[in-house]
């Protein structure tokens, strides 16, 4: 494959490399490929995944902090830029680091130097910087969002990781590989194998969440199936499907939203007179009907929608539906 060419000419540098791809594309498992093929694989391979931390934590997380730095701080804590001397961090969710924090980061870029928080002294790291992100990291620079000089510094190589869907040849043997290691999970004999249907409805499939996805649909129809000594032939893709299921009625649209989005107009050979229009009009429906699924959930929503909570929140502005929803996005 010519993106996993790329990752193994890529890792033979020492240089900061980015990995841009959907959420659920193995951005993770493509960074450990570039430490594990390069020289420093012997050495450390560190990861943080910086959009699980507030900027104070992540301060200390990345550089560490002295004891008696801040209250409750009672010893020194060893940062990631420390931990990975010598060898890789990776930066996962890289689009959401704060720019202060993008300024300390390009110093150690650049200097390899950092001092811990609270501490004065000045310590030095050899360390190898891969970034992970599904956010276009230019837009943000457009946006002041990113730092245009550490964008420089990072992007000394990008690799692109195709959606699942980019790659219908790769369906089959990863769904045949996460059946096998679910089946020996179970503690059952053999995997069976799945019907030409299942096969079918798997490459019908758009695959929203990628390699991700695809294993929590193929571990689930796998435990879930009813003779488990028979090939699968149901794909349970969505786990919230069930006679069960709670639903709300459609909320009413107010005379605003109507007048905000009218139909597009359309020639009598049945294309849209205004192209852009005829966009906005779909990507709304497809925005309400995902709200509408996830119960208004915007977090289930952006997931249904194939993209990140944040994008979907950005869209949402757009067309004057953020109030949809929980704001936090639960």
């Amino acid at each position: 494959m010519a993106m996993l060419e790329h990752v193994s000419r890529a890792a033979k540098l020492a240089k900061p490399v980015l990995v841009i791809g959907e959420r659920g594309t193995g951005k993770e498992l493509i960074a450990s490929r570039l430490h594990y093929l390069s020289e420093r694989w012997e050495q450390p391979l560190v990861k943080i995944n910086c959009a699980a931390l507030t900027e104070s934590l992540l301060e200390t997380e990345l550089f560490g902090h002295q004891a008696g730095a801040f209250t409750g701080a009672t010893r020194t804590h060893i940062g990631r830029f420390e931990q990975a001397d010598g060898g890789t961090l990776v930066l996962d969710e890289l689009g959401t680091i704060p720019l202060r924090m993008q300024e300390k980061i390009l110093r150690v870029i650049e200097y390899g130097e950092f001092q811990r928080v609270g501490g004065s002294d000045t310590l030095r790291t050899d360390v190898r910087i891969v970034g992970a992100t599904n956010e276009h990291l230019p837009r943000l620079v457009e946006l002041g969002r990113f730092r245009p000089d550490l964008l420089d510094r990072l992007a000394f190589d990008v690799v692109h990781v195709p959606p699942l869907r980019a790659r219908p040849e790769d369906i089959g043997s990863l769904a045949y590989h996460f059946a096998v290691n679910v089946t020996k999970e179970l503690r059952r004999s053999f995997f069976p194998g799945f019907t030409s249907e299942a096969k079918a409805a798997l490459l019908g499939y758009a695959w929203p969440g990628n390699v991700r996805e695809l294993k929590n649909a193929i571990e689930r129809s796998v435990y879930r199936a009813k003779e488990p000594d028979q090939p699968i032939d149901t794909i349970l893709f969505d786990p919230f499907a069930s006679p069960y299921s709670l639903s709300l009625p459609a909320a009413p649209r107010t005379t605003a939203e109507t007048a905000a989005t009218p139909p597009p107009a359309t020639a009598d050979d049945g294309m849209p007179r205004d192209f852009r229009s005829a966009v906005a009009a779909f990507e709304q429906q497809l925005l309400q009907r995902a709200l509408q699924r996830a119960q208004f959930k915007q977090t289930l929503a952006a997931k249904l929608l194939g993209l990140s909570y944040h994008q979907l929140r950005s869209l949402l502005r757009k067309y004057g539906l953020a109030k949809a929803g929980a704001d936090n996005g639960e």
